[in-house]
């Protein structure tokens, strides 16, 4: 019989880059390179696969932040079209690269919970 997981823990745990079941390990080797097994529990993350759906929502989720904020700063403060260039395409990288890792966690984390409730 499996043991069954908290839906919300297990996300929570995954988007702080720990492994899912346990919370204590990193899942990641390097920047979006999974280790194969967590190494306090031995839960085997290689089983779970996230392809394009991170990427995906961190792109929306980075465009729904970042374009009323866009729009709300060019509509109060009218900043001269040089810094918006420069200061916009910037928040939006570093905005990109620290939520990619955290929400491929996520992902992973969410197969975890749908694959426990199957079995």
């Amino acid at each position: 019989m499996k043991k069954k997981y908290d839906k919300f823990k297990l996300i929570k745990r995954g988007f702080l880059k720990k492994c899912p079941i346990c919370g204590s390990s990193p899942i990641y080797s390097k920047y979006l390179k999974i280790h194969d097994n967590c190494k306090n529990c031995g839960l085997k993350l290689s089983n779970y696969k996230s392809d394009d759906g991170p990427a995906y929502c961190t792109i929306f989720l980075v465009g729904h932040i970042l374009i009323p904020l866009i729009l709300l700063i060019e509509k109060k403060f009218s900043p001269p079209t040089y810094l918006q260039m420069i200061f916009w395409p910037s928040v939006t990288l570093l905005l990109s690269l620290w939520l990619l890792p955290k929400i491929k966690g996520a992902f992973i984390a969410l197969q975890i919970f749908l694959n426990d409730k199957k079995t």
